[in-house]
């Protein structure tokens, strides 16, 4: 019978406090971010926290308002150079899990 070896995390997942690598987690009791995601490209390893806690970034799309197809446009244009830096920026992670 072969022992199974128990894999150990890796730190800066157990110190956010996620379960894998670029997968976003709500922080509701951090004090200015809404979330947090541990990204990794390659070997780089970066704990990310973005997003304005208690601000919803843009509610469901089915049905939604012009107002609202506005403010995810706007968000994107005024981003879109961070977001386009992929996976170790901020902006990349909340217009993915927020907008």
């Amino acid at each position: 019978m072969a022992v199974r070896k128990k894999s150990k995390k890796h730190p800066a997942l157990k110190r956010a406090g996620v379960s894998k690598f670029n997968k976003a987690k709500r922080t509701p009791k951090h004090p200015k971010k809404s979330h947090v995601v541990v990204a990794k490209v390659g070997s780089k390893v970066k704990t990310i926290r973005f997003g304005q806690q208690g601000v919803s970034g843009s509610p469901k799309k089915k049905n939604e308002s012009s107002s609202y197809a506005a403010r995810r446009r706007s968000f994107k244009a005024r981003h879109a150079k961070n977001i386009a830096k992929g996976k170790m920026s901020a902006a990349y992670w909340a217009n993915k899990v927020k907008w």
